[in-house]
């Protein structure tokens, strides 16, 4: 049901009117889910006043992160008793339309955690976003939903933020975490089930990191599923509790799997350089793995870090290290074939604050590191450390990431959606 609306062919022309000129964002962590854009000509410094080309108000908090695609932006959004999804139009923020179902049965989560904390997929043709109990729903660029289907009940203490993953004419989303955890590809079009793979959620009970027989809040992954190339083939790749497993995304069939995992996630897979590596959080373990493998590949990890920082976001790979950051705000420079700590530095904004949930995003040699406190520090991508900007916006609470399209950030804080540019 729209809550707000153009006449649909107005909405349709301005929502398509410029795909072909702008950069997509199209899911979560950009074209290929791994936080890295191929655009380099990013503003390096902005205020709330400076290189700023508009901001909205937003109607409630929330923590999920802006796709984009052409003239359009997709956000979910939580108002009152509806989850919904709201189209802005990139060129001025104002809102062309809003839709999403009613759900006001009891839906627990954490209170960091605003419900529709899921990020939005589109393909350019139809836009998906899934909303926890209330369902997984796709509209077309005017606001027409295509279809609703019902997952079921999604219950765990601290809520959901996983997102949908496109890929051919799949659907690809996973369904946790809490009791009933899976893995789930839906036709894209029109939303009927192609295949499932039930993921239940435990911990074994001999483990000696201090995970061993806990249940209800320290189980759990918010991982978002990634697509990587292995040789000829592409694998799914998605962080379970105590395992990272690849499969087959045509069929759901399981590839490999790769042991070391805690049972606590928040990070999704990242991926570079020909390696993979997955991160628990609270003091959990780290570990790092190539594609391509078959069955267990526990034993041919490349390394592993049993008790690691506790992290929340998800780190970039490129020239052979990973850049990631801590979620008390210290970043890492750490390398992917050995686990190699090359440098540790906390990442102070113009804030004096440093605590971050957002996941980084890598535009040539620079990575734009967003914090609680709504600044944005950009560091160089290199062995060596080097803080090449800080940015402060002055607009309070933020737990998404930075959205790339054509030159232009966007960021969602709790208060404002902005849109920042270097001036024309």
């Amino acid at each position: 049901m729209s809550l707000r609306s153009l006449p649909s062919a107005a909405a349709f022309l301005i929502c398509l009117s410029t795909a072909a000129l702008a950069g997509n964002w199209p899911g979560w962590r950009g074209p290929e889910g791994t936080g890295v854009t191929t655009e380099t000509a990013l503003p390096l410094r902005w205020s709330a006043t400076e290189n700023v080309r508009w901001k909205i108000a937003l109607p409630e908090q929330g923590n999920s992160t802006p796709i984009v695609w052409g003239s359009s932006i997709f956000l979910t959004q939580n108002v009152g008793n509806r989850r919904t999804l709201m189209c802005v139009n990139r060129q001025d923020g104002k809102v062309l339309w809003q839709a999403g179902p009613e759900w006001s049965a009891a839906e627990q989560t954490h209170k960091a955690n605003p419900y529709c904390a899921a990020s939005p997929a589109t393909d350019g043709e139809r836009v998906i976003a899934w909303f926890g109990s209330a369902g997984l729903s796709a509209w077309d660029f005017a606001g027409k939903e295509l279809w609703h289907v019902d997952l079921g009940k999604q219950d765990h203490i601290w809520g959901y933020a996983g997102a949908p993953v496109l890929h051919g004419d799949l659907c690809i989303l996973y369904f946790g975490p809490g009791p009933r955890s899976f893995l789930v590809a839906l036709n894209k079009r029109t939303g009927k089930e192609v295949w499932r793979v039930d993921a239940p959620e435990k911990v074994t009970q001999d483990r000696t990191d201090g995970f061993a027989g806990k249940t209800n809040g320290v189980i759990g992954t918010w991982s978002v599923p990634l697509l990587v190339k292995a040789g000829a083939r592409d694998e799914l790749v998605m962080t379970f509790a105590e395992r990272m497993r690849a499969f087959d995304p045509q069929t759901g069939r399981e590839l490999w799997s790769c042991g070391g995992l805690n049972p606590l996630l928040y990070s999704s897979p990242m991926f570079g350089d020909g390696v993979l590596i997955g991160s628990g959080g609270y003091g959990g373990s780290t570990i790092a793995v190539q594609p391509g493998g078959s069955g267990d590949v526990t034993a041919q990890r490349l390394w592993q870090k049993v008790r690691d920082k506790q992290r929340i976001g998800s780190g970039v790979i490129t020239g052979g290290h990973l850049y990631i950051l801590n979620s008390p705000g210290t970043a890492q420079c750490i390398d992917v074939k050995t686990g190699e700590v090359k440098w540790e530095e906390r990442l102070v904004g113009p804030s004096n604050r440093s605590e971050s949930w957002s996941s980084m995003v890598l535009s040539g040699d620079r990575i734009y590191v967003l914090n609680q406190a709504s600044d944005t520090v950009i560091i160089k991508a290199s062995p060596t450390f080097e803080k090449l900007a800080a940015n402060a916006l002055d607009d309070g609470m933020t737990n998404a990431s930075h959205a790339i399209s054509n030159g232009e950030i966007f960021i969602r804080t709790h208060a404002h959606l902005w849109c920042i540019g270097a001036a024309k």
